[in-house]
């Protein structure tokens, strides 16, 4: 039997999408051409690859904001991105846009992640001349790191939406470091804000910095007062803003995209300034954080100096000394960064109590 029959009912499934929508028969492709599988379509094929890496399982010890924690329900890089996942596959589901697409690159757009949240990043982008993205060091994991620095060989549509997820401060949905391609990479990119902003206000609220009635009065009317009702109002205003992508409007208007309509668009960039102010630099976060930040320069100065310890499986050995260094680091976790630095007579992790 020709098994290619199933990847071809798939295919033509996504004929009936949004006319908007990335289509992975038509997809830009890989680097390195390859057969097609005869079950699954190219994004599919991409999501599972992602999803059976190394880097993906570390995920579950990174610290999203508060470093080691003790206590077992506050969120990791792991749960963070399975929530993204969930909100980008509703978006994208309710839109008729491509699920599989979006599911791929949220399962990927965090892969890239050092130990102890941004806190590392910056630690990271002091270290290397050329600085350090955790976007950019997802897409280079997962086209150059993993599979014995074979890399994954994922479509450029997954790339593309990857390297392109991280958002600036100023507003929730900044170009950052630039707009997807696709509809479904800019449905990942606003499904990240809406995973993070509410599940750190559970984190915050169970390590007693915040309480719910602190959030500010136009999330709480405009948004509800609960976690529930607060996801539901944010993804159900991006569905309705965004409703020209399912391609059901008649009329001549401007290029379809996934928005907010202006009202909670405020309201959300006005509980992320909340949120920074009130949580993420908050001073024992911070303090935490900058201990994070001491023990990765610690270990990145460590490697420069003794480059026999880098793990050949997380660096290329053709690349500077400095990269490798940074490439390793920033693929460890947090306990694992921790344990080793203070194997290595770090002050900063010595003594430091983990979850």
């Amino acid at each position: 039997m020709d098994l290619s029959v199933v990847r071809g009912r798939l295919e033509a499934a996504e004929e009936r999408l949004s006319p908007f929508a990335a289509r992975s028969k038509a997809s830009h492709g890989r680097a390195v051409p390859e057969e097609p599988s005869p079950l699954r379509t190219a994004f599919q094929r991409d999501r599972d690859r992602i999803l059976h890496t190394r880097a993906f399982r570390r995920l579950k010890h990174k610290t999203q904001v508060y470093i080691a924690p003790a206590g077992d329900h506050f969120v990791t890089r792991l749960t963070h991105t399975l929530e993204v996942a969930q909100v980008a596959r509703t978006i994208t589901r309710a839109l008729n846009l491509n699920e599989d697409l979006a599911e791929a690159a949220a399962l990927g757009h965090d892969i890239g992640h050092g130990p102890f949240g941004h806190a590392g990043e910056e630690a990271l982008a002091e270290c290397l001349p050329e600085g350090f993205r955790h976007n950019y060091q997802s897409v280079r994991v997962l086209e150059h790191l993993e599979n014995g620095g074979r890399g994954l060989n994922l479509t450029f549509e997954v790339l593309d939406a990857i390297g392109k997820s991280s958002k600036t401060r100023d507003d929730i949905l900044s170009e950052g470091w630039g707009i997807p391609a696709t509809l479904e990479g800019q449905a990942v990119k606003v499904a990240d804000a809406i995973a993070y902003l509410n599940h750190d206000i559970l984190d915050a609220v169970r390590a007693g910095v915040i309480e719910e009635r602190d959030l500010p009065l136009s999330t709480r009317q405009e948004l509800g007062d609960s976690h529930g009702a607060r996801i539901n109002t944010l993804v159900s205003d991006i569905v309705e803003a965004s409703w020209d992508a399912t391609g059901e409007q008649t009329g001549a208007g401007a290029a379809p995209a996934i928005r907010f309509s202006p009202r909670i668009h405020d309201v959300a960039n006005e509980l992320r300034e909340f949120m920074f102010q009130r949580v993420y630099h908050y001073e024992q976060t911070l303090r935490d954080a900058e201990r994070g930040k001491s023990v990765v320069h610690f270990l990145f100065r460590h490697f420069v100096t003794n480059p026999g310890g880098i793990s050949p499986d997380y660096s290329r050995p053709d690349d500077s000394v400095e990269r490798r260094a940074a490439d390793y680091v920033s693929g460890m976790t947090d306990r694992f960064a921790i344990r080793l630095a203070r194997e290595l007579g770090c002050d900063d992790a010595i003594g430091w109590e983990q979850g």
